[in-house]
């Protein structure tokens, strides 16, 4: 897995960091942040780093619910969720790109959820994020 860039930084990232190592990506991280809040209702967007030497993502929460974490990399981002078991079978169950149901069979698990990381590259990416989101906030 690629490295975040904001690993060994002690201060969250500026936005103008955040553009400068996203380029392209920007505008689907941004749209992407933006459906999350207006479609899901997601009501907070802060950064978190579990440690410096990890880096920072950024945590989409609904009602204090982690939801998904969107971490910086060079030019694309990557998503991450811990998903229950019931969201795990809503999801496989679902239209989501075959990319992302191979994913889900390959996760693992953990006792917090299965650990499920989308790198998003493309809109069909963010897509598959933005459902994803909407599966685990269902279930």
């Amino acid at each position: 897995m690629p490295e975040n860039p904001f690993a060994g930084h002690a201060d969250k990232p500026t936005d103008k960091a955040v553009a400068s190592i996203l380029g392209p990506s920007l505008s689907l991280w941004k749209d992407l942040v933006e459906d999350l809040k207006c479609d899901l209702e997601v009501d907070t967007a802060e950064w978190h780093s579990a440690s410096v030497k990890y880096g920072w993502s950024l945590s989409l929460q609904l009602k204090k619910r982690n939801i998904v974490y969107l971490g910086p990399r060079n030019g694309w981002f990557l998503a991450a969720f811990a998903l229950g078991d019931k969201a795990i079978a809503a999801a496989r169950k679902s239209t989501l790109p075959a990319g992302v149901l191979k994913t889900l069979a390959e996760a693992k698990r953990y006792p917090e959820g299965t650990a499920v990381r989308i790198e998003v590259r493309t809109p069909k990416d963010a897509e598959a994020v933005l459902a994803l989101a909407k599966i685990k906030i269902g279930n």
